[in-house]
This record gives C-alpha cells, structure tokens and sequence, in this order.
C-alpha cells in the first residue's frame, strides 16, 4: 500500500470513527446537561476540567514518545509495552491519590467530592488504555483505536439514557464514566492479546522494570508530558477558575459551549493520529516527504476551519437552543468566540505535529508554556468582570498565540509556509464570504438545512475557484476508495 494510500485509509478510518464517537457524545453529553440543569451539569463539567488538569500526570508525554519510536523501529514494540505499562500503573495510582488529597484540601462539597473521584478513577483507566492504543497507531492500525472510540462513546449514550429514565442522581452519572473507562481498558487489552501477543516477540516480553529504560524514556518523553500539562490547563482552568469565582451555573454555561466546540474537533483528532506515525518516518527517510505532509496539512485545516468558524458564529444561538435547551440561551455568546479557538486549533497542529516528528518537541514545550501563562493571566483579569464570556476571550487569545508561536518555530526550523497558500487563503475567504451571505439573506431556513445548503455553496464556489486542485481531489478520491475498500 503507497504512502498516500495509508494516510487516506487511516485517516478514513478515524474521521468515520471520530464523527460516530462525537456525534455520541455529542447526544449523551446535551442529553444530560438538558436533564441535570446549568448547575448540575456544572458539576460534571467542574469534575471533568479538574480531574483533566490531573490527567497529563499519569502519562507524562510516553504517550506520544511510543508512538515516535515504535513506527520508526517496530521491534522496540515489546520493550516500550512491557515498561510503559508498568509506569503507567505507578504513574496511575499517584494521580488519584493527588486528586482525591487535593478535592479534599479545596473544601468543595461532598457531591462534588464524589463525583471527582468517580470521573478521577475513569481518566486512570483511560492512561491505561492509551498504552495499548499508542502500540496500535505505531503499527497504523487504526481500525482498533476507531472501535474503542466508538465503543467508549455508545456505552455512555445507553448508559446516560437508562440514567436519566431511571431518574438517577449525579453520583449514578459520574459513574458511567468509570463504567464506560474500564470496559474501553478490557477492549483494549483484548484486542493487543488477539492481534499482537500470539508472536513469539510479543509472548517472551512481560511487564518489568528496567531502570535505565525508564530513565531514557521519561527524559524523552518530558518535553512531550510538559507541553500537554501546560495545553490542558490553558484548555481547561477556565472551568476551574470559574467555578472558584463565579459557581456552577457559570461553568454549566460555557461547558455547554466548550464542547460543542470540541466537538468540532474530530476531524484533525483524526488527522493528527494518522498522519504523526508517517511524518516521525519521513523526517528520517524523505524531507520532502515530510514537508508535501506539512504543507498538505495546513492546507485541508484551513479550508475547513475557516466556514466552520463563519457559519457557527451566525448560527450560535439557533444551535445552542435546538441542542441544550432555552435554559442554555446565554452559553451562545460564549460559542460565537470559543468556535474561533477550534478554527486555530484545525490549523495550529501543523505546527506542532511537524516539531514533534522532528525531534523539536521542546520548542513545542516553550510555546505552549507561553499558552498556559498568557491563559491563567487573562483568566484572572476577564472572568471576574465578564464571567464566561471572559473566559471564552482568554481561551481564543491564548490559541492566536499558540498559532503564531507554532508558525514562528517551523519558519525558523526551515519549514517556511509556502506563498502559493496565500492564495488558498484567499480564496478560501471568498468562499466563506459568499455562504455567509447566503446564511445571512436565508436565515428562515430550517436549521438543519441551512447547514447543509451554505457547506455546499461553500465547496462548490471553492472549487470553482480552484481552492481545491486536481491533487486534492485526487487525495480525496483515493481516500474514498481505500476506505471502502477497508470496508468492504
């Protein structure tokens, strides 16, 4: 299978899975939040930005490092499994115990108390499982972290739907999440012994404890673990800080715009997981290569973050009410800024994918330490004058940074963007300008329809504009093909 072959196939494979697993949550996540209220799906959200910010602790960047080294050398494979895990067990087990001591020392109430620990011992098992998921994207095998996503997703909506029939408290809510965390482990584990434990490599290695293999690899992996802490607390100390400022309703607000925005963020999750693997290889074997994917990269994000961006923000307050409820209303605000913190994301990862399959994931470290300081100051600065719509600014400002930090670096590394994407740019805000227009002038359209008329218009006028070449399309076809194929 071609190079092209397999980045469409993998990438097929997860943004398929990502729309099921997103759009699931997507429908169990609004379904408990019209049932809980602001203040009781506050409290969930409080406990998940909290419990998140703890989470990067029981990973610490191996993660990412796995993955890097194993598809550049597969038979490290074993060897990375065997101690990885065992790190991660320690690791594990240290973070609940540093969530549950500091939940208690913050003189939350008891509920809230709970209902941390539950969500704290869902984000262990998750650690756990990504151990094995970073194996499976190391050898590109997609389709088995795209079921366990999907799984982990429709355990949850089932779940959510008997809770909420069965009139159970918050206590029972929090604890779907540790429910739908172990089984998506025991998925995981199951599916590494059928498909990889049968080979001899694989049985002779067990878990151990290599001391100067943990040394190499936590010193590898630092840079990579402290760039996610500092990209979790500028993702969500807004929740936290809120909630010490301002209360539950408030957190309920913007958690509710929050994740429609993080919603919107499947396709370059996808990308990301399929494309990392290839470009940590390509760095070794061919720079050119490495810079078509860079480029390529930037490219597909911009043409798809910018109408997203457009059209949520016209459509915010249509949007909120059909999926949340009336009693959401005011969280719209706060989605017409935050939507424009998922268009920067959509193209920053370009960035900072391109660092860290060069080795230069310490620039990475640097720029997003930036991030999280520039974060927490306009935090403490906006929330207790603008509450969550301060929040939402901060968190659109910090991601502008990110983006022109990310840009900056690469530039500086010789991975200048090329000019002949100005005019992609251009073109791509003609495009949106003109399905703008069309929302704007037709706005008693039904909503669904709406959306899917202006995505039209858009893609349609692109192409007529050559936004998209015969190369893109070309892409597109063979990603089509393979995917079916992968089906069929």
């Amino acid at each position: 299978m071609s190079t092209v072959q397999r980045i469409a196939r993998n990438t097929g494979l997860l943004l398929v899975s990502q729309v099921l697993s997103y759009l699931l949550s997507f429908f169990f996540v609004a379904y408990m939040a019209r049932y809980l209220g602001a203040a009781g799906y506050g409290i969930i959200s409080f406990a998940f930005a909290f419990t998140t910010l703890f989470s990067i602790l029981a990973d610490l960047g191996l993660q990412p490092l796995v993955v890097r080294e194993v598809a550049r050398d597969k038979s490290l494979a074993p060897k990375y499994l065997a101690n990885v895990s065992m790190m991660k067990i320690i690791l594990g087990s240290l973070t609940f115990g540093l969530i549950a001591l500091t939940i208690n020392l913050m003189g939350y109430p008891q509920q809230t108390i709970y209902v941390v620990y539950l969500v704290g011992l869902s984000v262990v098992c998750g650690s756990l499982a990504s151990t094995f998921y970073s194996i499976f994207q190391a050898y590109e095998k997609m389709e088995y972290q795209s079921l366990g996503q999907v799984l982990s997703a429709a355990l949850m909506l089932v779940g959510i739907i008997l809770a909420v029939k069965y009139h159970i408290s918050i206590i029972g809510f929090s604890s779907l999440y540790v429910l739908a965390g172990v089984i998506s482990l025991i998925f995981a584990l199951g599916i590494f012994r059928w498909k990889f434990s049968s080979s001899p490599s694989w049985s002779r290695q067990k878990i151990e404890m290599d001391w100067s293999f943990w040394k190499l690899s936590i010193k590898e992996a630092l840079p990579f673990g402290l760039s996610a802490i500092f990209v979790t607390i500028f993702y969500w100390i807004s929740s936290l800080m809120l909630s010490l400022m301002k209360g539950d309703v408030e957190v309920g607000l913007y958690n509710a715009a929050f994740r429609m925005v993080l919603v919107l963020l499947f396709i370059p999750t996808a990308l990301n997981a399929a494309i990392y693997p290839l470009m940590s290889r390509f760095h070794l074997t061919s720079q050119d290569a490495l810079k078509l994917a860079y480029e390529k990269y930037f490219k597909y994000m911009l043409i798809l973050a910018v109408p997203i961006g457009v059209g949520t923000t016209l459509l915010a307050n249509r949007i909120v009410v059909l999926v949340f409820g009336s009693q959401f209303g005011p969280s719209a605000a706060a989605l017409k800024i935050l939507v424009w913190a998922a268009a920067s994301i959509f193209v920053v990862g370009a960035f900072y994918r391109l660092l860290e399959s060069t080795n230069n994931q310490r620039k990475g470290t640097i720029a997003a330490g930036m991030c999280m300081i520039l974060n927490v100051i306009l935090n403490l600065l906006l929330i207790p004058r603008y509450s969550y719509t301060g929040a939402s600014i901060a968190t659109v400002a910090t991601e502008g940074l990110s983006l022109a930090v990310g840009f900056w670096f690469c530039a500086k590394l010789g991975y200048p963007m090329p000019k002949r994407l100005i005019s992609t740019a251009i073109k791509v805000a003609v495009a949106s300008s003109a399905m703008a227009a069309f929302i704007i002038f037709l706005n008693g359209l039904t909503l669904p329809l709406l959306i899917v008329a202006s995505a039209l218009i858009y893609f349609v006028l692109l192409l007529a504009i050559k936004g998209i070449d015969r190369e893109d399309r070309n892409l597109l076809c063979s990603m089509l093909s393979s995917l079916q194929q992968r089906i069929g």
